[in-house]
């Protein structure tokens, strides 16, 4: 097996679907949703087997349900020693990102699992007081996007980037008009709007308060001083411990997330040559290959799947 430093990436919401845990509830690792659950005051076993789709759709319970097979991936992976290297670097997507920060051991497990939820709820809460909706723009430059986005602005609707995910995948976020109005001008730049299915308009400014609800839980956890590096979603740069975490995940609620320059930088500066991908779904290893095609990326999405 090669053994070469690896880079782990953690995918977000928008991979939950109806029976997700059942794959894992077999593994030793199963054990680690009976703690979540203590944790987060949510069943998080009935969520992640006997919940139906459409209500995995209500963020709350779709970050949980991410989160958990997450941590069950990695535990389990880790206990096979199926990652295939030693952990050079770790990041994950928007929500992924703490499963990241646990992994690296910034964060412990129970630590993670309740902000999690309670950035589930404040953004359920945001969404609810500020309805929104996104969409993804796709066959068009990052920077053709963000102008077009700009003028949709500066004609009255209330419209941002939220996710720089891959070349020709940008997400929009913002008011149902303002959506709209860019669905009809994207073909200008030679795009097309594919909406998303979620339940608010999340890295914009529509999420304010649950990004001031969640600074406060943030505040209230503590992060080990030195832990793997971590590439933050806020800025793409690299973190080791002693930095302010909690004004990087306030951050995140309101900001894009800069996936795209995330893994440059882990496949850059970082010289993760491999990516593993922990958690459900292959989203995030299909927008590696289109980032940078020359690495190598694997899907750790089952137990069959770890060997």
């Amino acid at each position: 097996m090669d053994r070469k430093p690896i880079g782990l990436v953690f995918p977000g919401q928008g991979t939950q679907k109806a029976k997700m845990g059942e794959p894992w509830r077999e593994t030793p690792s199963w054990e680690l949703v009976g703690e979540i659950s203590e944790v987060t005051g949510e069943d998080l076993r009935e969520l992640l087997l006997d919940t139906p789709d459409e209500h995995l759709r209500r963020t709350d319970l779709a970050q949980l349900a991410v989160f958990t097979v997450a941590v069950v991936a990695y535990a389990e992976a880790v206990r096979r020693d199926a990652l295939g290297g030693p952990v050079a670097a770790v990041a994950g997507h928007s929500l992924g990102e703490y499963a990241a920060l646990t992994a690296a051991g910034a964060l412990t497990l129970p630590a993670a699992a309740a902000l999690v939820a309670e950035r589930g709820r404040a953004m359920r809460a945001a969404a609810e007081q500020h309805p929104g909706t996104m969409g993804v723009l796709v066959a068009a430059p990052l920077e053709e996007v963000a102008e077009l986005v700009e003028r949709v602005r500066a004609d009255g609707a209330e419209l941002w980037v939220a996710n720089v995910n891959a070349p020709g995948q940008t997400v929009v976020s913002g008011s149902a008009g303002g959506v709209d109005r860019i669905e009809a001008e994207a073909p200008s730049i030679g795009a097309k709007l594919i909406r998303l299915q979620v339940g608010g308009a999340f890295h914009s400014p529509y999420m304010a308060p649950a990004a001031e609800r969640l600074r406060i839980a943030l505040k209230n956890t503590a992060f080990a001083p030195v832990h793997l590096p971590v590439v933050a979603n806020a800025d793409a740069e690299v973190y080791r411990g002693d930095c302010d975490w909690p004004a990087l995940a306030t951050r995140q609620l309101t900001s894009p997330v800069l996936w795209e320059p995330a893994v440059r930088t882990l496949t850059g500066p970082l010289g993760c040559h491999r990516l593993v991908e922990v958690g459900p779904g292959k989203t995030l290893a299909g927008l590696v290959r289109r980032i940078t095609p020359d690495t190598e990326v694997v899907s750790l999405n089952s137990p069959a799947a770890l060997g």
